[in-house]
């Protein structure tokens, strides 16, 4: 699929609404970006995973 491609260039993380998805594009080390795909179920998860893990 093209959207879970990386794309070239740096950038800074991004999060947009598109439809019924969610994408996420996550720069990574070394260029490109991570391009990934997700449900508002799903991101509900992740924000509970990262909670979890990220201390203020």
């Amino acid at each position: 699929m093209a959207a879970m491609k990386p794309r070239t260039g740096d950038g800074p993380l991004e999060v947009v609404e598109e439809g019924r998805s969610i994408i996420m594009r996550v720069p990574l080390e070394g260029g490109g970006r991570l391009v990934v795909e997700i449900t508002a179920d799903e991101a509900a998860e992740l924000r509970e995973a990262l909670g979890g893990v990220i201390k203020d």
